[in-house]
């Protein structure tokens, strides 16, 4: 009788070390999962592009672009470990708003001689597809759409080269493209600067001479634990913008020599490379204390990119 009860103890014992080792490797996998998912993306360069046509490093950037979104797409994860983050998926969806914009200016107005012609089909099947819901993970997914997007910036490119689509690299294009790149950093630096100080509304940031009564208005009464989403979206809207910088300064390459403002495109992109740094934890304290203000921080780099931009937009309109 005592033996058998010694056995019985030895297999329980056996199975509680059984469980806790596969809890334990089941931990360490998530953690791995999750680490792995943690690391920034290398900056994109435009590839596999014709230098003879123009608008084909652009299609190619923001391709690339959706491409990287959609082959890892952490923000409607439900049952991944990947739940569990939230500095990566932030980072995801600054990007994807610098694409939505791109992609609208691109059917809007550089893929159109003017505002009154026909909107090209393919872009704008791209721009539909993007505008849907990030977080959907079903019915359809997030990432369904994205490949959309994909496969029918591809067909727009492929068209391109073959003389059935058209790209038009102007210098008013290029404005309305920066003015909308400045437009959304106003926005997020709006956010940078002001969280988590007791301000609920405050003005957005633009370059409107005399705004009007009624401005339109950014919500940043953020909670202290929101801090590092701000942060991680303002640097995937900065490293989405570099990317698109680099595919300006091919396909709009005349077009700045002529208005002397390619070494303002550089700085340009030397400001939106340094937006790309990791602290290891992202604080918020106020400027005089003892700890780092990473909003503040960022908010100074990120904030003298979007004034150079608004320099390039008056050297291309007056230069």
């Amino acid at each position: 009788m005592v033996k058998k009860k010694d056995q019985e103890k030895k297999g329980k014992k056996r199975i509680s070390i059984y469980v806790a080792l596969v809890i334990a490797l089941i931990g360490i996998w998530i953690l791995v999962v999750m680490f792995i998912n943690s690391r920034k993306p290398d900056f994109i360069e435009p590839a596999n592009y014709d230098p003879k046509v123009k608008g084909t490093a652009f299609v190619r950037v923001n391709q690339q672009l959706i491409k990287q979104m959609y082959e890892n797409w952490l923000p409607n994860d439900i049952f991944w470990p990947t739940v569990f983050l939230d500095n990566m998926p932030n980072f995801q969806l600054g990007e994807l708003e610098v694409v939505r914009y791109n992609v609208r200016v691109l059917r809007d107005n550089l893929s159109r001689m003017r505002t009154t012609d026909k909107l090209d089909p393919l872009v704008e099947g791209a721009f539909t597809a993007l505008a849907n819901d990030p977080f959907k993970w079903w019915f359809p997914s997030a990432e369904s759409k994205w490949k959309k997007a994909y496969q029918d910036l591809e067909a727009y490119y492929q068209n391109l080269l073959t003389g059935q689509s058209s790209f038009y690299p102007r210098a008013d294009n290029l404005i309305e493209l920066l003015s909308q790149y400045a437009s959304l950093m106003g926005g997020v630096n709006t956010r940078l600067i002001n969280a988590p100080r007791d301000v609920f509304m405050v003005t957005a940031l633009d370059e409107d001479k005399e705004p009007p009564p009624e401005k339109e208005k950014v919500k940043v009464d953020i909670p202290w634990y929101e801090i590092d989403d701000n942060f991680y979206y303002a640097q995937g809207v900065a490293y989405a913008l570099y990317s698109s910088f680099k595919a300006i300064k091919i396909d709009f390459l005349e077009v700045l020599k002529d208005k002397n403002s390619l070494k303002l495109v550089e700085i340009i992109l030397e400001d939106l490379s340094r937006c790309n740094f990791e602290p290891l934890v992202v604080c918020n304290g106020d400027p005089g204390s003892l700890f780092a203000n990473h909003s503040l921080n960022l908010s100074g780099i990120f904030n003298d990119a979007r004034q150079k931009i608004n320099s390039l937009i008056v050297a291309l309109r007056e230069g």
